[in-house]
């Protein structure tokens, strides 16, 4: 990778960590789904109007990414986070970056070397050591619902890789149009209260709508999707497991969370883990 392709692949986790609080504020004024709704509407708008069509041979692929990445990852996700710990969400959301280079192996014949391999269990032990604590004694099905995205994530990434590459602004904009419909329709079945909430959100739920359309979303997804137009899964993806560490980092400058020894191990684990993965084995 070059250095502007690390950069912005630490960037990446960056925007996405500090996007927790901007979910947990979210959904605390609207309902988690019909949240998601709003953001993939709102890129859509954005995007589609200015971005060329997917041809006969990539709309296919592209609706089936937007069934993973969309409705099953975000889905998943946001629903879990809404119940769940924000910190701990952060953490079981890094299984998929072992996802992903699992299914790499098989699927796209890229087989990760020694040390990428023991970079990914370094920094998966960073995660660990930030998971462990009485937040692991919450209900169960958060946890579950996250970690369902984490790998509904991985095989979006994995089928990115496989099909493209792809305009990463073509692919945003038209997965995030083609997943409405599927979160809208979730939201319908599993929520009330949708009209209430638009009334009722003050100006910090709209911000941080805001933040989850335009950085997290549009940004952050568009530096994601030209990372992995151009590099090896097994050198983009241990990247997301900096996210914790950034998740954390902004828990506590916004939500108060204190700063303590394990975060602190967990965070230089991590780091050192992804630093280990970009190491370029001797020919």
């Amino acid at each position: 990778m070059t250095a502007i392709q690390i950069v912005c692949a630490v960037a990446v986790p960056l925007l996405w960590g500090y996007q927790f609080v901007a979910i947990k504020v979210g959904v605390a004024e609207f309902p988690p789904l019909f949240f998601l709704a709003l953001r993939f509407v709102a890129i859509a708008l954005l995007l589609v109007p200015f971005v060329k069509r997917p041809t006969r041979e990539q709309l296919g692929p592209v609706a089936v990414i937007s069934i993973f990445l969309g409705g099953l990852n975000f889905g998943l996700f946001y629903v879990g986070l809404g119940l769940g710990s924000g910190s701990l969400s952060a953490v079981a959301y890094q299984l998929a970056t072992p996802f992903a280079v699992l299914l790499a192996w098989p699927l796209l014949g890229e087989r990760p070397s020694l040390t990428t391999s023991a970079g990914v269990v370094l920094a998966f032990a960073g995660v660990v050591v930030l998971a462990t604590g009485p937040a692991l004694s919450a209900s169960a099905l958060p946890l579950l619902l996250v970690v369902g995205a984490a790998f509904a994530f991985a095989v979006s990434n994995v089928l990115t890789k496989c099909y493209g590459p792809f305009d990463s602004l073509m692919l945003m904009g038209w997965s995030s149009l083609l997943t409405v419909p599927q979160v809208m329709s979730m939201s319908l079945l599993l929520e009330h209260g949708q009209t209430a909430s638009l009334v009722a959100a003050d100006e910090i739920g709209w911000l941080a709508l805001a933040y989850t359309i335009f950085i997290g979303g549009i940004l952050g997804f568009g530096l994601w999707f030209w990372l992995i137009g151009r590099c090896s899964m097994s050198r983009v993806a241990p990247f997301g497991l900096l996210l914790p560490v950034f998740a954390l980092m902004s828990s506590v400058l916004f939500l108060g969370e204190p700063v303590t020894p394990k975060l602190i191990v967990g965070g230089l684990l991590a780091v050192s883990g992804v630093a280990m993965t970009q190491v370029r084995p001797k020919a």
